[in-house]
This record gives C-alpha cells, structure tokens and sequence, in this order.
C-alpha cells in the first residue's frame, strides 16, 4: 500500500484506524459465550495437528452446526428457535472470530433501527447504502494492514450478513407494495420472498445470526427461515401436514459426505498443485509465475493452472455442502410442498450444483450454479432492480467482494465472454444443437467455456494486478484474444432462417 498512497494519506487511515481500535478492550468483554478452557483447548489441538488456529477453528465451527442443527430440529417452533439460533450463531462468530462478532451485531442493530424508523421506500434505499459502505470499510481496512493476506477476520460473515439485511429490505419494500395493491414489476416477480410486517427483534437476530448460515452461508430468504422455525414449512394452521414429510436423513448425510470429500481433495490437492507460494503466499512469487515454472511448455502451464484452480474450489465446496447438510437437519433447507401436496425438494440451503458447475455449457449456467444464494440476490436485487443491467450486477458483485484488482479484472472480462455466448447461441446453436448437453455441440461448448473462464478467472485468486496481468500474459491473453476473434468472425454469419433450425 506504501506504494499507492500518500504519506499524509496514511497518517489519516493510520489515526482512524487506532480510533477504532481504542474500542477493542469493550469489544472484547462481549466476547462472553466461549469459555476460555475452549480457547486452550483449540489451540492445543491446532499445535499437535500442525493446522493453524484460525483455520481449524473455523472447520470445527461447520461441524458443530451438525449437532446444533439436530437441537434446533428439536426444539419447539415458536420465539425458542429464533434465541437458539441467535444465540449460537453468535457463540460461532466469537469461537472463530473473536471480538470481531461486534460488527455484525453493530450492523444488525443499526439496520433493524432503520428498518423501524424508516418508510420502506426510504429503507430500501438505505440500508443497501449503509450495508455496502460497512462492508467496503471492512475490505479497505483488510488490504491496508494484511494486503494479499487470507487471515480470517469477520469480513467473510460480513458478506453473508449484508446479503440477508440487503435482501430483507427490499422484501420489506416489496410486502409493503403488495399490502397495498401497488402495481410494481419487480416486487410482483418477487412477491413468493416478500415480507409483509417487519419481524420482531428475536427474529430478526435469529435470521441474521442464524448458526448454520452465519460462517459461510447460504444467504437464503427471510421468509424460508422465518417458515421453517414457525413450522408453516411442514403444517397447515389447523396443524395437520401439508404434505408427506420426508426424511431429512439423506438430505443432511450426503452434502455432508460430500462436504468430506471436498475437504480431502482441497488438502491433498492444494499440495500438489499449489497456485500460491506454500511458504509465504502472501509475498513470495506465485508457483505459476516463476522463471522455473513459465520454461514449461504453454500447455503443460495451462493443466497445471487448470487443476490447481479446480483444487482450490473444493474449499468452497466443502464450506457449502457442509452448510447445506447442517440446514437440511431441521429442514430449513426444504423447498416445501406444491399445491397437491407434493414435496417439491431439498435445494433451499443449497449453495452450489458441483457437477453442473463443473460440466457448465455457459457463462450463464456457471454463474447460476455457483454460490446460488449470491447469484440469487444479484438477480433479484440487482439485476432486476436495474432493469437488467449487467454492468451493474457484475459491478456489485466485484464491489461486494472487495477491492483487490484481481476481482475486478475477472468480473470486467466475464461481461466480454456474455457477448459472445449469446452471438453464438444466436448464429450457431441454432445450426449445431441437438441432442442436448451431452451431445456433440454441447461439449464442445462445455470445453470451450471451461478453457477459456480458467483462464479468466486466476486473478480472482492472485488478486493483485501485477500477479494477474503477468499470468494473463504467460498465457498470451489468449482468452480475451479468442472471444475478439470469435465475435468479429461469427457477427459475419447471418443469422439463420427458421427453414434451417
């Protein structure tokens, strides 16, 4: 940072940064629900298992929503499990994070303040403004003291909860519309989330706080939450099921299965296709960038890139389907039932479609199928919100993230990709696609959109700009150089007449 700005720039953020830290000792004495026999205990472990605190604190926190999930399965709807859910959900942010847990009680208070101070067509407009610049201050504060760094700190929890309060503000918006008989586009595509009365404080901090949500997700709706803690998920007024209920054991043992899996591969994996520098990721140069390594063949760099980046998605994984199963347990990741009674799934806490991500035909499809809850708040809250501008979306996706140009180089590049998914799906699908996914045409799409976003997408994990445009260049930006050549050459095509579809 040294570099970029000032010296009286720094003499400020230094002094603003020391104010904010004077108010660590009464951050601190909050931290009331992790007895410190807990605290030795982890470290103990971390030092004869060689993990480092930090990481298996945060991998014990997932596990344990397993057998808090059975609890709160068991526990009677009604005010109990909002507090239980609350409770622990702060017992988790202190036990992995610490004093920092203060910010996302500080954020919840201020925008539930707002919420009851505020019409909501004020609220809708600042909330969001209010989420963004807290979460904004919280990524700047990171790259100043730890640039490059991947400490854990409470700004991973802090994206999760500015989604559930973004999001509620506008369910709030859209309830209050539909209450009263408004005509509005938007709020009418998203009545079946909209939130017609605001929810008391012990709900509100049940949902926000949430246990098995509040570490890595998934940011689904208030009103799936709010449902299956009242039990309108599963049964009429009158008491009687709306359907027959499933069982939640399938549902809560496989991602969790899964999640295991994940986690092996991402640790033997990581080792043998390290993208960063194992010794010192945070300074040294990136294995994929050193003199040794670019004097490998082109091709032999691109696997190597290739496998190590699809190594390092298994955390994601893990953390997701690890979600999903401790959801699952008290079914608030169950879809419900139809109007027929039918059970309609599983998918409510469910973060990621592995498979479909992994064999995705489009820029389209591996954006839906990646971080699903994210991708579901760009769309409704954004995009439509915008009158479908993708500028806006990608923008606030990359804002949401942070500010490490690597975010920013990946998200200005994806929008290129778009435009020539969808001249192909214009000028050529019409002539080749048959036979669906699987068929010929279908994985040359499926090839050719996973050889070119791996390319892509590698500064996302370098972050910084010197490491990203240095591995774009090992590569001879070829991405960006093939999605030119593809558009100048297939706008040339006319389009197909229906004769020929």
């Amino acid at each position: 940072m040294e570099r970029v700005l000032p010296e009286a720039a720094h003499a400020v953020i230094g002094k603003a940064i020391d104010f904010v830290y004077s108010y660590g000792p009464l951050a601190e004495s909050t931290v009331v629900l992790v007895p410190k026999f807990v605290e030795q205990h982890v470290e103990q472990l971390a030092e004869s298992t060689g993990f480092d605190v930090e990481t298996l604190e945060y991998t014990l926190g997932m596990f344990l929503c397993y057998p808090l999930g059975l609890i709160m399965y068991m526990i009677p709807y009604g005010k109990m499990k909002h507090l239980f859910s609350f409770i622990l959900g702060a017992f988790l942010l202190q036990f992995t994070i610490g004093k920092q847990w203060i910010h996302q009680m500080i954020t919840s208070l201020v925008v539930y303040t707002m919420f009851l101070v505020l019409p909501p067509k004020l609220a809708k407009k600042v909330v969001p403004v209010f989420l963004m610049i807290y979460i904004s201050l919280g990524h700047l504060h990171r790259q100043y003291i730890n640039y490059l760094g991947y400490d854990m700190d409470f700004t991973g929890p802090q994206m999760v909860i500015t989604i559930k309060l973004y999001s509620l503000a506008f369910n709030l918006y859209d309830g209050h519309l539909l209450k009263k008989g408004v005509e509005d586009r938007a709020a009418k595509k998203c009545a079946p989330w909209a939130v017609t009365e605001l929810p008391s404080l012990i709900e509100f901090l049940g949902y926000t706080f949430c246990f098995a949500t509040v570490l890595a997700g998934p940011a689904y709706e208030y009103k799936s939450y709010a449902a299956a803690c009242d039990g309108s998920l599963l049964y009429k007024p009158d008491g009687k099921p709306r359907g027959k209920i499933p069982s939640n054991l399938l549902p809560t043992l496989k991602p969790l299965f899964v999640s295991l899996v994940c986690m092996g591969m991402f640790v033997v994996g990581s080792g043998k296709f390290p993208l960063l520098d194992p010794s010192d990721p945070q300074t040294f140069t990136p294995v994929v960038l050193t003199e040794e390594f670019l004097q490998r063949p082109w091709y032999n760099r691109y696997i190597y890139q290739w496998l190590s980046l699809f190594f390092i998605r298994q955390k994601y994984y893990f953390a997701w389907k690890n979600a999903e199963g401790a959801n699952n347990i008290w079914y608030a990741g169950f879809e419900g039932f139809d109007a027929e009674g039918n059970a309609k799934g599983w998918s409510n806490a469910c973060n990621i479609d592995i498979v479909a991500f992994e064999t995705a035909p489009n820029v389209k499809t591996l954006s839906a199928m990646w971080n699903m809850k994210t991708a579901n708040w760009l769309s409704r809250y954004i995009y439509i919100r915008t009158g479908g501008s993708l500028a806006a979306t990608y923008g606030m996706s990359a804002f949401w993230h942070g500010f490490y140009p690597g975010y920013y180089l990946f998200f200005m590049s994806v929008p290129m990709l778009t435009a020539c998914e969808r001249l192909g799906r214009k000028k050529l699908s019409p002539r080749f696609s048959s036979g669906g996914k699987w068929s010929p045409w279908g994985i040359v799409t499926m090839l050719s959109t996973s050889f070119v976003v791996e390319y892509m997408v590698c500064p996302f994990q370098l972050l910084s700009l010197d490491w990203s445009i240095a591995n774009w260049k090992s590569h001879m930006f070829f991405g960006h150089i093939l999605c030119i050549i593809f558009y100048i050459v297939v706008s040339s095509i006319p389009s197909p007449k229906k004769k020929e579809v």
